[in-house]
Parts: structure tokens; C-alpha cells; sequence
């Protein structure tokens, strides 16, 4: 794994993360648990070592970008601070730690005929806390959120989740930084991620 992802997300994360207990935070995604090793997913994005840091970080860069659009200056009528945006966005998805296993699986050559096991990743949750409401919970025991940043973590995910269509609707007019999360975090992993996936 590159320690290109892993110093940017350190490096942003101390300039703007000040509030008491985060470097205790920053400890444990450091030195104890997967964070900066983990995929994002095991096949669809960023699904390979390192994936789940260099997921964060895209989610950062377009929340920051959209935050900044008339458009959502207009909608919003809001602004955030810098430790609210690099908060919901480099922590919304601490969920996916240590959740995911490398294990070997059986692939056929198309060209030769040959099997050989090559390595995949396999889910594996160990804390079945549910996905958004499971990253409020972990960061929960280092940092005191606001009622912003924990909405806008545990309803990042949108409607794509299995919860009842009204409440995720609910929430997102309620909050609009859980709607500008999720607008962050699709358009990170279906947009940048894909398309470098392309390539």
C-alpha cells in the first residue's frame, strides 16, 4: 500500500480534527485496526488494499467541492465547519474496519484452461451494528459528535440502504449535511472510483 493516501489522510485530519479525544481516534485507526489496509468493498469500489483510506479521502475532496457550489449554498443556507466536513467525510465509513478478510477462491483462465487460487476479499462483521449507525457508534466512543455530524454519518448511505423510504427522506430534509454527505459519498464511489477502476 502507498503512504500516499494514508499521510494525506493524517495530514487533514490533524489540521482540521481539534476536539478532545481525536487523537486518541487517530491512534486507534493508526495502530490498532485495519483502516489504513482495508478495501472500501470486496468488488466494487476502491476494493483493494488501502481502498477504504483513499475512499475517505475522494468523499472529502467532493464534499468540500460540493459544499462550496452556489447550489448548495442556496439550498442549504448553511455552512460547516472545517472539522464537521473532514469529520462526517474521512469517519463515515470507520464501519468497515476490520470487517474484511483476505482468503483465497478458485479462478478458472479463460484463455488456458488452468485454475489457480488467487486472493479475494470476504466479509466478515464481527460488530453487526449496522453500517451508519455502527460508525456514529465507534467514533462515539472517542469524540463527541454534534447532532449534524451523527445524522449526516448514520444516513451517508441514503436510500440504498434497507431503512423505511420516509424516515431516510425524513432525515435528509431534517439534516442537510447527512444529504450532502451522501451526495458526496455516491458520487466518490459510483463517479471518481469507477471511472479509476476503468482505466
Amino acid at each position: 500500500m502507498s503512504t500516499e493516501f494514508k499521510d494525506r489522510f493524517i495530514e487533514i485530519y490533524r489540521a482540521n480534527i481539534k476536539r478532545e479525544g481525536s487523537e486518541k481516534l487517530l491512534d486507534y485507526l493508526q495502530n490498532r485496526c485495519d483502516f489504513f489496509t482495508a478495501p472500501a468493498s470486496t468488488r466494487f469500489h476502491c476494493s483493494y488494499e488501502g481502498g477504504l483510506c483513499e475512499h475517505s479521502l475522494n468523499v472529502y475532496d467532493c464534499l468540500k467541492s460540493y459544499l462550496e457550489t452556489d447550489r448548495a449554498k442556496s439550498a442549504f443556507g448553511l455552512e460547516f465547519s472545517d472539522e464537521t466536513v473532514a469529520i462526517v467525510s474521512l469517519l463515515h465509513d470507520v464501519c468497515k474496519i476490520d470487517t474484511y478478510r483476505t482468503s483465497m477462491r478458485n479462478v478458472k483462465d479463460d484463455k488456458t484452461g488452468v485454475w489457480s487460487k488467487v486472493p479475494y476479499y470476504e466479509y466478515n462483521d464481527t460488530l453487526p451494528y449496522g453500517h451508519g449507525e455502527k460508525s456514529v457508534y465507534i467514533v462515539s466512543g472517542f469524540m463527541r459528535l454534534s447532532r449534524d455530524e451523527a445524522m449526516a454519518v448514520r444516513w451517508h448511505m441514503g436510500f440504498s440502504g434497507t431503512e423505511d423510504q420516509k424516515l431516510v427522506g425524513n432525515a435528509l430534509h431534517m439534516y442537510p449535511l447527512a444529504l450532502a454527505l451522501m451526495i458526496a459519498d455516491c458520487e466518490a464511489s459510483s463517479f471518481v472510483e469507477e471511472r479509476k477502476d476503468r482505466k
